[in-house]
């Protein structure tokens, strides 16, 4: 302060600027300073550009200025008012710029921010960027997250490695008060610098080139705070040898590192450890102190972000008797959430906001359906569905989406968002079908990995009569890849099941829940039966018989994995009895064996080889090959448990015929490769046994079946001793025991 220069965009930008470095909000200082809010407010967006001089005193007592810094508000009050003020009534202004680089460095900066804290990573690798031959570092963050506290704090701790000065300019990309003129930020630049004001070129063109001349053998530090773009930064490099330029924007700016080499610092949310100290510096230690879980809560249901945890702090502060404990029950309330954290024009609603506001109208419209989402990461084809787009238009405005901060990829594909961000998505306005549209993507989606991951099976089901099919679907080159997909998105799905039913859509709920079956097989122990449970309500709801039987029939399967078999039974009997009386043979043929399988662990061996020799009748009169051989497996199985050996053998190699793919490594065809085994030892024949066994294991490891691979090698250590056999079976029970 003190310079005499008026501020970059006026009386308007210069007294927004002191009242934030006050921390200062408008009702604040519109009461210390005796003036009306809507008045304070008219000034600071420049319809009152030039207030009298009563009412600029004013405001300089409120925000606590020294003499140098009063008598520049009221100087740059003056140059806005319709006729010159009277020599008696305005103070002179401080010295003239053509004093500046005789009295000393200048310095430009804002002050010091009040309670930094933490961020030594980030200062480090400030520090490490803005080493060597005429730097140029980017600091780069979402919006609230504290960028420019982070430079300014360590510029001021810095001061000592610029002696020729430090010069900064708010370049209020993001800002509702609009961007300086190029033209502006120079003049304000060059009177530092010791330029006279009638010594200044008129041109931007020629400012520019006198400002880089005087930088040239200086050691200068120039802090571009807010820019918006590259285009805008470039004219204000300095380009000398010994100059630093710190730039700071919520976009990446990939132009500025590929032309000017700048080097890029990101500044991410706090931690709870840090968040927590933060509030601490706003509302004083002994009261976080007394409530430490609290204070921890508080500083996660923010997210880190300092913008969020200042509000919160501030409304705290504000009420001394109200506990750590009540602001965060009501922060945990995530349709409060927002307005919580938002104080007037400040918060992290508005600043998103603005944000937003940068974007082109497909970005933002993008980003607006992203709230829709059920889950917390998308992908292109799911960001596609939701806002009726194709997957390239989708990923690429994912993509801005990230260099401004809104999203952040996780994976290669994969996007997520902020929690605070996520919130303010889903307040913003979009069509209602959004979320139907990415239930369906997931329908389709589920159903191409089904046909990847079990070739040959029959449908799952029809789709709905209203289904919106996406633009595109993920193809899946073979069954590993739709494995890997099952398991990268089994957490999308789940909680697309359970938004799909809290909205009523019950026929995508029980739906999705269907295509997860091959995970399902695959995953028997994972705790499937709550996802079960709730597609058995959604199938019910929706009054589709057929799904609730082949819900019934997964469900009892699982819970007779689970060693529930009483629970099972019930729940097999009904699924059975509902597909008799639908007349669908294949959906009864399955409930059969999965009953059969509950009988079988109750000891009723006869019981279930005849439930067996039933579904392949069944399977026969659908003529439905692929139940049938499931049928026969199973038959196979119980018989096999029987001690019957002979009558297992011939059943395998029955079902084996089918479809013996080798190198395919189907479930069932891994269960037919055990039971042929077990039976060829049950026979005598110890060799042949054995090569079934291994064969069956082998194709089980492959395949990541680790069901399969316990039960053929269990049964290959009932006639081998090999020590390898026992390390392979331990460590697939292990896989077995320790998955999620």
């Amino acid at each position: 302060m003190g310079t005499g220069t008026p501020a970059t965009g006026g009386f308007a930008a210069l007294l927004l600027r002191l009242r934030a470095e006050a921390g200062l909000s408008q009702e604040e200082l519109a009461h210390a300073a005796g003036v009306s809010v809507r008045a304070l407010s008219y000034m600071e967006r420049g319809h009152s550009r030039g207030p009298q001089r009563r009412t600029v005193q004013a405001l300089a007592a409120a925000l606590g200025l020294d003499g140098a810094g009063a008598r520049e508000l009221e100087h740059t009050a003056s140059l806005g008012r319709p006729r010159r003020a009277s020599a008696a009534d305005v103070p002179p202004p401080a010295a003239a710029p053509d004093a500046v680089a005789q009295t000393g460095a200048p310095d430009l900066l804002p002050r010091a921010p009040r309670g930094f804290h933490g961020r030594a990573a980030e200062l480090d690798a400030l520090t490490r960027a803005t080493a060597g031959e005429a730097p140029v570092c980017l600091v780069v963050g979402p919006a609230g997250v504290g960028k420019t506290a982070l430079v300014l704090h360590w510029a001021h701790r810095g001061r000592a490695g610029f002696p020729d000065g430090r010069l900064y300019a708010d370049l209020r990309g993001f800002g509702d008060t609009g961007e300086p003129l190029l033209m502006e930020v120079l003049r304000e630049f060059l009177a530092a610098l010791g330029v006279p004001r009638d010594r200044m070129p008129e041109s931007a063109n020629g400012a520019a080139a006198l400002f880089r001349s005087l930088a040239a053998d200086r050691r200068l530090l120039v802090v571009l705070d807010n820019a918006r773009d590259s285009e805008q930064v470039r004219p204000l490099l300095p380009g000398g040898r010994r100059c630093v330029t710190v730039v700071t924007s919520r976009h990446r700016l990939p132009g500025l590192i590929v032309t000017d080499a700048a080097r890029p610092v990101a500044v991410d949310v706090l931690g709870p450890a840090d968040g927590t100290v933060l509030l601490a510096g706003v509302l004083g230690a002994e009261r976080v102190r007394a409530e430490p879980a609290a204070a921890r809560r508080l500083a996660e249901l923010c997210g880190g972000l300092p913008l969020a945890l200042r509000v919160a702090a501030a409304r705290l502060a504000q009420r001394p008797g109200w506990s750590l404990e009540a602001m965060a029950a009501e922060l945990a309330d995530e349709t409060r959430r927002l307005g919580l954290l938002d104080v007037e024009d400040t918060g992290v609603r508005a600043a998103l906001r603005v944000t937003l506001e940068e974007l082109p109208p497909d970005v933002a419209r993008q980003f607006a359906h992203l709230g829709r989402h059920p889950g917390t990461h998308v992908d292109r084809y799911a960001a596609a569905a939701l806002a009726g787009t194709d997957p390239a238009a989708a990923e690429a405005c994912l993509e801005r989406l990230a260099v401004a901060h809104l999203v952040t990829e996780t994976a290669a594909g994969r996007w997520t968002m902020h929690d605070l961000v996520r919130l303010y998505a889903r307040s913003l306005d979009v069509a209602p079908a959004a979320l139907t549209r990415v239930l369906d993507h997931y329908v389709a989606t589920g159903l191409a990995a089904v046909a990847a991951a079990e070739p040959g099976n029959e449908e799952c089901f029809p789709l709905p009569a209203d289904h919106l099919p996406p633009a595109a679907v993920r193809e899946f080159r073979d069954r590993a890849a739709a494995v890997a997909w099952y398991a990268a998105y089994r957490d999308e799905l789940v909680t697309a099941v359970a938004a799909a039913h809290a909205a009523g859509l019950h026929g995508r709920a029980w739906r999705i829940v269907m295509v997860l079956w091959p995970l399902i097989v695959w995953r028997v122990r994972d705790g499937w039966v709550p996802l079960l449970e709730t597609g058995l309500a959604a199938a019910r709801a929706d009054a589709d018989r057929h799904g609730e039987s082949r819900i019934l029939n997964v469900l009892g399967w699982v819970l007779v994995e689970e060693g529930r078999i009483e629970e099972a039974l019930a729940h097999l009997r009904a699924a059975s009895a509902l597909a008799s009386r639908a007349g669908d043979a294949a959906a009864e043929a399955n409930a059969l064996l999965v009953l059969a399988v509950a009988q079988a662990a109750l000891g009723s061996l006869d019981e279930a080889a005849q439930g067996c020799e039933r579904a392949v009748e069944l399977a026969r009169e659908a003529g439905d090959r692929t139940i049938e051989r499931l049928a026969l497996q199973h038959l196979a199985r119980h018989r096999a448990d029987a001690g019957e050996w002979r009558r297992a053998l011939d059943t395998a190699a029955a079902a084996l015929a089918f479809g013996d793919r080798p190198g395919t490594a189907d479930v069932p065809r891994i269960l037919l490769l055990a039971v042929k085994g077990e039976a060829l030892l049950g026979l005598g024949d110890e060799a042949g046994g054995i090569a079934q066994l291994e064969l069956a294991a082998r194709e089980a490891e492959s395949a990541g079946y680790e069901d399969g691979a316990v039960r053929a090698l269990g049964a290959l250590l009932r006639v081998s001793a090999d020590a390898g056999v026992r390390e392979r079976y331990d460590a697939a029970v292990a896989r077995l025991t320790t998955r999620t």
